[in-house]
């Protein structure tokens, strides 16, 4: 009938590092019956994913905005499960430069050996430069400079995906990249930190509001609240909570 599937997007985790609100971290499930990305992958990925019945083995590709834990440390979990599950297809990883190190860092952290060990599936980590792009199996995976401090470049993505395209903020203050990435833009998934509070490397909820008509996307949905966020009356924006199933 030539109408286009709707992409559907599922909040595995909404909250920030420190699980204001009880939930868990970042990671969202972007899936147009092709294929399943997540973006990011914080440390309780692997919780959510299994609460919510996805299957962790499903997932073809991760986005990594940037290299903090509440982001990325749910990588060695997945792998490891896969390797234990017995996953046979690849996981490829797109994140900043620097990825590669930090996530073989991080898995020897956690287990010993586990980075070098043999598995039946490949673990591809594909590094990105600001305005580089991805083809990613009919999807492409645009990044832009963010600005938040992780030890390496952060970064804004715009996902083209399914006939839709899906904007996310990551982790960061406001930065003209920000406009780049939204524009057009299907949804802007967007952390709002704090109500009106504005500190480094952050978005605050107030300042979204000022900016709002500068983001030239069609949607917006908080994510990476503060408690205060979570519980403000007054808050006019779609809020993501764990489990939000959004289609677009």
């Amino acid at each position: 009938n030539g109408v286009t599937p709707p992409v559907t997007v599922t909040f595995i985790g909404s909250g920030d590092a420190f699980g204001s609100g009880g939930r868990l971290q970042a990671c969202i499930l972007v899936d147009d019956g092709r294929q399943r990305v997540l973006l990011d992958c914080g440390t309780s990925s692997l919780i959510g994913m299994k609460r919510l019945g996805i299957d962790p083995n499903s997932i073809d590709i991760v986005l990594l905005s940037h290299l903090h834990g509440d982001h990325f440390g749910g990588i060695p979990f997945l792998v490891l499960d896969g390797q234990f599950s017995r996953r046979e297809a690849d996981l490829r990883v797109v994140g900043p430069v620097g990825s590669r190190e930090r996530i073989a860092l991080a898995m020897e952290v956690l287990y010993p050996g586990s980075s070098r060990v043999e598995r039946r599936f490949k673990l591809v980590v594909d590094e990105l430069e600001p305005l580089a792009a991805a083809s990613l199996a009919g999807a492409t995976v645009r990044v832009f400079a963010a600005d938040h401090a992780s030890g390496a470049p952060a970064h804004h993505l715009r996902l083209e995906i399914g006939g839709r395209t899906i904007a996310y903020s990551g982790d960061t203050a406001w930065t003209p990249a920000l406009v780049q990435a939204a524009s057009g833009a299907d949804l802007l998934i967007c952390e709002a930190y704090f109500r009106d509070r504005r500190v480094p490397f952050h978005l605050s909820y107030g300042e979204l509001l000022e900016r709002r008509a500068e983001l030239g996307c069609r949607r917006i949905v908080l994510t990476h609240m503060t408690q205060e966020i979570i519980v403000a009356a007054d808050v006019e924006m779609e809020r993501a909570s764990d489990g939000l199933v959004v289609h677009v």
